[in-house]
């Protein structure tokens, strides 16, 4: 099976293709650039480079987020597009899960942090194994840290993400004995091998929902403005 997958829920965002879960290629977006300049020209080279023609893919793959808000709809967007031309389903995948795969040990719980803005995180708590123990929220890390120790949150614990690399100092005094990833890793091909070891969750390009956990920005200044008046 060869799934083509996207990630635009960070600025730079990735690309891959996923041969029987073997990662054949990925491509790191250009973050001085937008997702909506980047795409589809992004999958189309990756194609191109590969020698794959979008008749030789079996399923596509996308970060339903959390994420950019913009960024979600525009890489949700690209792989509906690809998915209606091509007659192809789509597997939704949380970035927070790739993001958990992609630190894990299997020795210790990982910790999920990306940036959400606005002073706050994106943070779910998995097992060693990729079971998720504490599920997503979005607050500041100091507030994430305390509600996670409420909830019996274990001494030594790997954190992986731009957010735990933004807040690492936070951390750091919170929890002791605890490591923060040096490096924030590409999304793309490990949202593709979950996408390929479970075909059952494909749905039909119409059905991808963007995963937002809190409400966008665009939302929240509707609200508080009729607040307001």
């Amino acid at each position: 099976m060869l799934v083509l997958s996207l990630d635009t829920t960070t600025r730079a965002g990735s690309a891959a293709l996923v041969d029987h879960g073997r990662v054949r290629a990925e491509l790191i977006g250009d973050g001085m650039l937008t997702h909506g300049q980047r795409l589809p020209a992004d999958l189309i080279r990756l194609l191109e480079d590969s020698r794959v023609s979008i008749d030789d893919i079996d399923l596509l793959a996308v970060a339903a987020g959390p994420g950019s808000f913009t960024g979600l709809r525009v890489g949700i967007a690209a792989m509906q597009g690809l998915a209606f031309a091509s007659g192809l389903q789509i597997v939704p995948v949380s970035a927070l899960d790739a993001l958990a795969r992609a630190g894990a040990d299997g020795n210790r719980q990982v910790a999920a942090w990306m940036d959400a803005q606005r002073g706050q995180v994106y943070a779910a708590l998995y097992s060693a194994h990729g079971e998720i123990l504490i599920e997503p929220s979005s607050l500041p890390p100091e507030a994430t840290l305390d509600e996670w120790s409420r909830r019996g949150l274990p001494g030594v614990v790997h954190f992986v993400g731009d957010g735990a690399a933004r807040y690492a100092e936070i951390i750091g005094r919170h929890v002791g004995g605890s490591g923060v990833a040096a490096e924030v890793p590409p999304l793309a091909g490990i949202i593709g091998q979950i996408a390929h070891e479970h075909p059952e969750r494909a749905v039909a390009p119409h059905a991808v929902v963007p995963i937002y956990i809190r409400r966008p920005d665009a939302e929240l200044a509707r609200l508080r403005k009729a607040t307001a008046e």
